[in-house]
């Protein structure tokens, strides 16, 4: 295949906020142990409530050797879906947009690794469009792996890319935002850009401070129509909302407040899928490990890319830095992603 590159908009750092959703769970589930007995309640409803990914792996023999240096290092495949898009808000290319356990279309997918020594979390946003080797089936979008293989072709191709393994896979759906947010009394934003949704004309967002229900915060994440630049600023928005939302779920009044933290627990739980082996105990075990670590030490980029281009057969795609990329992947291999994001530019 053969691409030109076309003109995009400028790349900035996007801190996607769908990435950070895993971090909360795992906060309020050690808030939960700060309440003594109310854990086992929490472990419960999230248990119960949140869906399963059966086989979420590819066959063991198509999987890379995990190296010394970075088994106790934690992958995580984080995927975001919207059930409630409209039909005529997915693209022209949507035979290539498989749909995740809980019925959403594939939409966002990050990695986030943590470190051996749990000192920080790197996330690293993965765009649709990035145009990779499919095991299997050749070149084609990220996304499409989905369509081909469903989520355990998607961790084949990113093993694949990267090569080391990811240790656990997370789906959230959008509609999770909207009884999350409701669970902390709403979320104050400050909004650069006054808009209203295409899809619903009855509600606008006008530019400046002001607090979003759960329904207003659901509309405000989804939007990509209403704005020139599309895509990148509906990432904008997801930052600014995921921001000030975090604020709200680490706040004292949360933190202290049993029943808050239940009711987050149980808003939040019926929208999340994961795979077999994280439940709530290993999301609390990690949690735990991470006590420390707080926003500052959280690092967001988009997977490095040399901006948009086509495809021979005419598809708009994202090239990859396959360079750079490759030295991502040594780093994940080697637990040294500190040093790779120290000395590499990763302002997209």
């Amino acid at each position: 295949m053969s691409f030109e590159n076309q003109a995009a908009p400028p790349r900035k750092k996007k801190r996607t906020g769908r990435a950070v959703l895993l971090s909360i769970i795992a906060l309020v589930v050690i808030a939960g142990l700060v309440a003594g007995g109310y854990v086992w309640n929490l472990s419960r409803t999230f248990n119960e409530n949140s869906q399963k990914i059966e086989n979420a792996f590819p066959a063991e023999e198509n999987r890379p050797e995990v190296k010394e240096s970075s088994k106790d290092a934690v992958n995580i495949l984080l995927l975001g879906s919207d059930t409630r898009a409209e039909r005529d808000d997915i693209d022209a290319n949507s035979e290539e947009f498989g749909t995740l356990p809980n019925g959403g279309r594939s939409d966002t997918m990050m990695l986030v690794h943590i470190p051996s020594d749990r000192s920080a979390v790197y996330v690293t946003s993965i765009m649709r469009d990035t145009w990779l080797d499919i095991p299997g089936h050749g070149k084609a979008k990220i996304n499409a792996a989905f369509a081909y293989g469903g989520v355990p072709k998607a961790v084949e191709t990113l093993e694949n890319l990267f090569g080391v393994r990811i240790d656990h896979v997370a789906s959230v759906d959008f509609e999770g935002f909207k009884g999350l947010t409701d669970a902390v009394g709403g979320v104050t934003i400050n909004n650069p850009i006054a808009f209203s949704p295409v899809h619903n004309k009855s509600i606008t967002f006008p530019e400046g401070e002001q607090t979003l229900d759960g329904e207003e915060a659901l509309n405000f994440v989804r939007e990509r129509k209403a704005f020139k630049t599309g895509d990148y600023q509906r990432v904008k928005n997801q930052q600014l909302f995921v921001k000030a939302l975090l604020g709200e779920v680490m706040s004292k009044d949360t933190l202290t407040d049993p029943v808050k933290v239940q009711n987050i627990v149980s808003e939040f739980a019926p929208f999340i899928s994961v795979d077999d082996t994280l439940d709530a105990a290993k999301i609390a075990s990690l949690g735990s490990s991470m006590i420390n670590v707080r926003p500052s030490d959280m690092e967001f980029f988009t997977l490095p890319n040399n901006g948009t281009g086509r495809s021979s057969d005419g598809q708009s795609i994202v090239v990859p830095d396959m360079a750079t990329i490759q030295k991502f992947g040594e780093a994940l291999q080697n637990d040294t992603v500190d040093e790779f994001v120290a000395n590499t530019d990763l302002s997209q």
